[in-house]
């Protein structure tokens, strides 16, 4: 299984996704985009796994391998590729469709709970109520023909799925201990006072078996989309 990872910053990684895969005999290849944007052909991928990032996919003045990127995402899209958008990934699959992205009305950081919204059709049955992690100030639309799946109180839109293999999540199953402490190193500075974002401290103080419940559910979106 041939797999690519698409990453925006140094500081976010797939976390749980990554054993997962390799238990599986996934080959994992990295286009860490701010180096390099010669993107392979989709025709030999298995799954594209968009990661999240600090910065919107409007900067594309500031980041310009935003466009070939979304390009990319459209096409993967078109063929048929099975495809997991993670925070911002999730809004650039969303922005490549056609759907606006754009600062949602409180940002979400901190472990809140999402809700399953029901969805006619083949679609991901996420349970009724999960406690997640989120680090996110923008949201999406959903892209033309996509079925909405998740809700949370700060965010109507919180996942989405196209077709029958793409999902993309707006929070973060993948996290573990080490990613969360890696976005938190390297994003303090968003942690001001707010309804929906959760301190140092609490984020720090959550046990492993809150880790342990979402990387579970992080594995049933990728064997999904793998179907």
């Amino acid at each position: 299984m041939n797999v690519l990872v698409l990453q925006h910053v140094p500081f976010e990684w797939i976390g749980s996704m990554e054993p997962w895969l390799m238990a599986r005999g996934a080959t994992i290849t990295t286009m860490r985009l701010w180096e390099s944007t010669a993107l392979p052909d989709v025709q030999g991928l298995d799954l594209v796994i968009a990661m999240g990032g600090p910065m919107s996919i409007n900067d594309e003045a500031e980041h310009p391998w935003l466009v070939p990127e979304k390009a990319f995402l459209r096409e993967v899209v078109a063929v048929g590729v099975p495809a997991v958008g993670v925070c911002l990934g999730a809004q650039l699959i969303a922005g490549a469709l056609g759907a606006e992205v754009a600062p949602n009305p409180q940002k979400e950081i901190g472990w809140f709970p999402i809700r399953v919204v029901e969805a006619e059709g083949d679609v991901f049955p996420f349970p009724a109520e999960a406690n997640v992690f989120h680090w996110h100030g923008e949201t999406f639309d959903l892209p033309p023909g996509a079925a909405r799946l998740a809700e949370s109180d700060a965010c109507a839109n919180q996942a989405f799925q196209l077709g029958r293999n793409v999902i993309g999540i707006q929070f973060h199953l993948e996290t573990t201990p080490e990613t969360a402490g890696l976005l938190i190193d390297n994003c303090r500075d968003e942690l001001v006072p707010g309804a929906f974002i959760q301190s140092e401290a609490g984020m720090r103080a959550v046990p492993d078996s809150a880790y342990a419940e979402i990387n579970t559910l992080m594995g049933k979106v990728l064997a999904w989309v793998l179907r």
